[in-house]
């Protein structure tokens, strides 16, 4: 059997590579703007906050998606609301709300006498576990958040490198803000099956990383992060099953090597240029 479509021959494993590329792609893709903006909090904070959504929901048999979903976009809207209203800085209203909705969730956790097990999954993930209708939650949020990156694509461009000069030239910074997190809250939701509360964070942050270390432009980072989010998941699907591990934290150290590779890379390309600059500039002698 051959070694590259073995993993593959099981159904689950099918179910588990289109969510993982669903997930790994939306992430990275997004999480250009979370790294471009400087909001690499933002996702580990929004996850942590989704878990008192997934809390109440349980409590109430409903879809943990759904209550994932609610409290996830509320934290959002909260954290944009305290700071531009409250003139607070960004991390430090992530920081307020988010350790607040995660704290609420760990109360009412504490309050059930007998917790399903699964809840707890929600912290690490089980993309191996993802039946044909969680696969289609994952497909349909992930189709919505990319046609609402691509309709908004000119205002959050403008409004992430210079947002005082985008809103000057009519461009409304603060709904594009608004906009950024909703989305930011929705991908966040998304990848909570497949790779947890906990290791979501580091696919809306690493890739989109680790194309920062190639290139500063916009569209090619883009790209690269895209790029770079499909082969973590890919990659990471593939070790999780040869070395019988967590497909979650696999997905997360594929895509962590990928960052210091890229670091790797821009440290050589420094390192040549200076060489080049040394050699090519006259000798100044006495």
């Amino acid at each position: 059997m051959n070694v590259l479509t073995a993993p593959f021959h099981y159904p689950f494993m099918l179910r588990a590579l289109l969510a993982a590329l669903s997930v790994g792609m939306l992430c990275s893709a997004m999480g250009t703007y979370v790294v471009l903006r400087r909001l690499a909090f933002i996702g580990d904070g929004i996850a942590h906050a989704s878990f008192a959504g997934i809390v109440i929901a349980y409590m109430r048999g409903a879809n943990y998606y759904m209550g994932a979903a609610v409290v996830a976009v509320l934290t959002a809207l909260g954290i944009g609301f305290v700071h531009r209203r409250g003139r607070i800085s960004m991390d430090t209203s992530i920081g307020v709300l988010f350790t607040g909705a995660f704290a609420l969730g760990v109360f009412l956790m504490s309050r059930q006498s007998n917790y399903a097990v699964d809840l707890q999954s929600f912290l690490f993930g089980d993309i191996l576990a993802v039946q044909a209708s969680d696969l289609a939650i994952v497909i349909g949020l992930a189709i919505v958040v990319a046609i609402a990156l691509a309709v908004l694509y000119r205002g959050l461009l403008y409004t992430t490198f210079d947002p005082v000069v985008a809103e000057a030239g009519g461009i409304p910074a603060g709904a594009y803000e608004y906009a950024l997190l909703v989305l930011v809250a929705l991908t966040v939701i998304i990848g909570i099956q497949s790779v947890g509360i906990v290791l979501v964070a580091a696919l809306l942050v690493t890739p989109a990383a680790a194309a920062y270390q190639l290139t500063h432009r916009f569209a090619p980072m883009f790209a690269l992060s895209t790029f770079f989010g499909a082969i973590s998941s890919i990659g990471g699907l593939y070790l999780s099953y040869y070395a019988r591990g967590s497909s979650g934290a696999t997905i997360v150290l594929f895509t962590t090597v990928l960052f210091f590779l890229a670091l790797g890379i821009r440290s050589v390309r420094q390192s040549a240029a200076r060489r080049t600059v040394h050699v090519s500039s006259p000798v100044l002698s006495k």
